[in-house]
């Protein structure tokens, strides 16, 4: 068990900063200082997909970072 979360936590981490990485360019906080000129865009198809996936991955790894410091020994 000592092995297996920080293993579970690397991938999810790994997987969480690919999504990030192929997130579309300047859907975020970058088109506000000088990127796009539009202030609201819905998210649609794959880009919703990869918005929410993002979420869920960061959740995983943030609870996997809990659980390994609380089952530390």
């Amino acid at each position: 068990m000592q092995t297996l979360l920080p293993l579970l936590q690397m991938l999810t981490a790994g997987t969480l900063i690919a999504v990030i990485l192929l997130q579309a360019k300047g859907t975020g906080l970058s088109s506000t200082f000088g990127g796009a000129g539009m202030f609201y865009q819905s998210r649609r198809g794959i880009e919703k997909i990869f918005f929410r996936l993002t979420v869920a991955l960061a959740v995983i790894v943030g609870i996997l970072s809990v659980l390994n410091i609380w089952l530390a020994p």
